[in-house]
C-alpha cells in the first residue's frame, strides 16, 4: 500500500538556508511527517545564497519552461531539485533571476526591492502549484509556512480547485511570527492581480482591500486554510485569536510538537477523517 503523500511550502529550510526558527521548524515538521508514514516533498525559493553545488541542486528541465504571466509580462519558471541528506525528501525550488537571484539572502532580496514582493509571492504560489500539477504528484495535505506562502491557501481553493491534483487536498496554514516578513505591506496591485488570477472580492472579505501586510496576509491565509498549525511559541496573540475565532481544526504550539510524531499524526489523521 503506498504512502499518503504530504506537500510542504516554506519560505526557508535549513540546511538549504542558515539556521532560524522558521528554517528549522520547516526541517523538522517535513521529517516527523515522514516518520508518522507520510511521502514527504518539499518547495521553497531558490535564493541567491544557496550553494547549488555544495547542496546538489540540480535543474529539471521537464518541469521548467512554464511562463508566469504577472501583470502582463511573462515570467520563465524555472525548478531545480535536491535531495535532502537527512530524510532523502526531495526538495523543489522555484527558482526566477529577477525574484530571487539578485541579492544574497532573502531578507536583502525583499527589503531592496520591496515593491515586488507582491509579484514574488504570487509568482513563487503559481509556480508551486504548477510544478505540482506536472509532478502528478496528488498530496492529501498541502502544509504551508512563512509569509511568501499566505497567498498558497486562496489560490489552491480559488484558483486550482477544479484541478484533480488538488480537488482533493487539505491546505494547512502554518501560523508563525513576522520576524523575517517585509516591513512594507505588498503593492495594492496584488489584489489586482489576485481578481486577475481569478480570486474575487467574496473570497477577500477578511481583508478588505487593507493594506496586505504580514497580519492581512496571515488572516486572509487562515480563512481558506482547512486547518491551522501554531508552529511558534511567540506567535502574535491576536492571531492565535483570529485562528481560534475560525473554529477551524487548530494546533496550538507545544514543546512536542517538534519532538514527538504522534502529535502531527493524531492531528493529520483527525483532519483527514474527522468522523472517526
Amino acid at each position: 500500500m503506498s504512502q499518503p503523500k504530504m506537500l510542504f511550502i516554506s519560505q526557508e529550510v535549513t540546511p538549504y538556508l542558515p539556521a532560524g526558527p522558521l528554517a528549522d521548524l520547516s526541517n523538522t515538521l517535513p521529517r516527523l511527517a515522514q516518520e508518522a508514514g507520510y511521502e514527504v516533498r518539499l518547495f521553497m525559493p531558490k535564493y541567491g545564497n544557496i550553494n547549488e553545488r555544495r547542496n546538489q541542486l540540480h535543474e529539471v528541465i521537464r518541469l521548467s519552461g512554464i511562463n508566469i504571466v504577472i501583470d502582463d509580462t511573462d515570467h520563465p519558471l524555472i525548478i531545480k531539485v535536491a535531495t535532502m541528506q537527512s530524510t532523502r525528501a526531495q526538495v523543489y525550488f522555484i527558482d526566477n533571476d529577477d525574484y530571487f537571484e539578485r541579492h544574497p539572502s532573502p531578507q536583502l532580496e525583499t527589503v531592496s526591492h520591496a515593491d515586488e514582493n507582491g509579484e514574488r509571492t504570487v509568482f513563487f504560489v503559481r509556480g508551486v502549484a504548477e510544478t505540482t500539477k506536472k509532478l502528478r504528484w496528488d498530496p492529501v495535505v498541502i502544509n504551508c509556512s512563512g509569509w511568501i506562502t499566505a497567498l498558497m491557501a486562496p489560490y489552491l481553493k480559488r484558483v486550482y480547485n477544479d484541478d484533480p491534483v488538488f480537488r482533493k487536498a487539505k491546505v494547512v496554514y502554518i501560523l508563525t511570527n513576522d520576524a523575517l516578513a517585509p516591513v512594507e505591506p505588498l503593492d495594492p496591485k496584488t489584489y489586482k492581480q489576485m481578481r486577475t488570477d481569478g480570486i474575487t472580492d467574496r473570497f477577500l472579505s477578511a481583508v478588505k482591500n487593507k493594506p496586505l501586510d504580514f497580519h492581512n496576509l496571515s488572516r486572509l491565509a487562515m480563512d481558506h486554510a482547512d486547518a491551522i498549525i501554531v508552529g511558534q511559541p511567540d506567535v502574535d496573540p491576536e492571531l492565535v485569536a483570529y485562528a481560534q475565532a475560525t473554529g477551524k481544526p487548530l494546533l496550538l504550539n507545544s514543546p512536542e510538537l517538534t519532538t514527538d510524531p504522534k502529535i502531527l499524526a493524531d492531528f493529520y489523521a483527525k483532519l483527514l477523517n474527522p468522523e472517526k
